[in-house]
């Protein structure tokens, strides 16, 4: 049996992606009030001629996602992996725990209650290093993500963006390196806060050193289950396609300061018209595979990213057939041959 709990209701990602189904029942009005609004966010920069600028910044405030995103992440990733080395070792292997995501498929584990049995201590070891472990394939997402907006990219000085979508964004990219280590994130925290007061304590002298084996920082991720490296497989095929997709993108533009848009061609756009949109919900289809499948967290995150992107695709391939008269009729907006 389902159970969610009334406060888990109120979460900004499971109220985001259920956004779409709310807005289908509201009266006229209020539907036509909600699409304006979600249209700006899902446009990306594509602003209309007739949208006042002063609720837009310029698009290329990305950039300000990646650096919050990229700062949380590795603080959550280094206080992680010390609290990790220091208090989760030895791993050794745990083919149960791999069977995380398959039984929660099945029903086999409720996913959504929070009135679960305590770990046992080996259990909760593999908890900490999964969770060190989608950490590490965010980080590895958003630093890629920070390398395009700089190098990729090439904004046009007249391309902005709804400033709705900009909060929307800056909340996202807090909220998703926070979703993924939650699990552990509290207690890592406690360790850290522990570990410096006792160095204002006693002072660097009467610490002990610190040793650091590098073998038995890296060996623990060797004992993870079959259900982590499925999903890092997964999470790395979306995440070159997605490159792929980004560079073709950037590349569009050759007069860096010319405003004109072309139709991409290449890779998944032979598919859809947001491959790159695609692409993101297999990398987080991937992490959430990866992390056993046991967080409602990371349930919730992977929802609000394919409702807003599946939204987004829609108003995106709208918008190239209203701008391109020859535009290819083959082309679904993000689920190829299917919509």
């Amino acid at each position: 049996m389902i159970k969610i709990g009334f406060t888990a209701l109120l979460r900004p990602a499971w109220v985001a992606a259920t956004v779409p189904i709310l807005v289908a029942s509201l009266p006229i009005r209020p539907v036509g009030f909600l699409h304006r609004m979600l249209m700006r966010f899902a446009a990306r920069g594509k602003i209309m001629k007739n949208t006042s600028s002063r609720f837009t910044v310029p698009q290329r405030y990305f950039l300000h996602f990646y650096l919050v995103a990229l700062a949380l992440t590795t603080f959550l990733v280094l206080s992680t992996w010390f609290y990790a080395y220091r208090k989760m070792l030895p791993l050794t292997s745990n083919w149960f725990s791999s069977l995380t995501v398959a039984s929660g498929l099945i029903g086999g584990s409720d996913i959504f209650s929070f009135q679960k049995a305590p770990f046992t201590t080996m259990e909760h070891k593999h908890k900490v290093w999964r969770t060190l472990f989608v950490l590490l394939l965010m980080e590895v997402q958003v630093l890629r993500r920070l390398y395009e907006t700089i190098y990729v990219f090439h904004y046009s000085p007249s391309a902005r963006m709804h400033f709705l979508g900009y909060l929307t964004g800056l909340f996202f990219y807090i909220m998703a390196p926070l979703s993924l280590g939650v699990a552990c994130a509290p207690e890592a925290l406690s360790y850290l806060h522990g570990q410096i007061v006792e160095f204002i304590v006693k002072g660097r002298e009467r610490m002990p050193d610190l040793h650091i084996d590098w073998l038995e920082l890296l060996k623990p991720f060797i004992y993870l289950g079959w259900s982590q490296w499925m999903g890092a497989l997964i999470f790395f095929w979306g995440w070159l396609h997605q490159h792929r997709c980004h560079e073709i993108l950037g590349s569009l533009r050759e007069n860096k300061g010319k405003d004109e848009y072309v139709i991409p061609h290449g890779d998944w756009f032979a598919y859809v018209s947001c491959p790159h949109y695609l692409a993101e919900i297999i990398i987080y289809f991937g992490i959430l595979v990866a992390s056993g499948g046991s967080d409602l967290t990371i349930w919730l995150l992977f929802m609000f990213v394919v409702s807003n992107l599946v939204f987004a695709a829609a108003e995106t391939h709208r918008w190239y057939h209203q701008k391109f008269e020859k535009y290819p009729k083959t082309r679904r907006a993000i689920i190829p041959f299917i919509y």
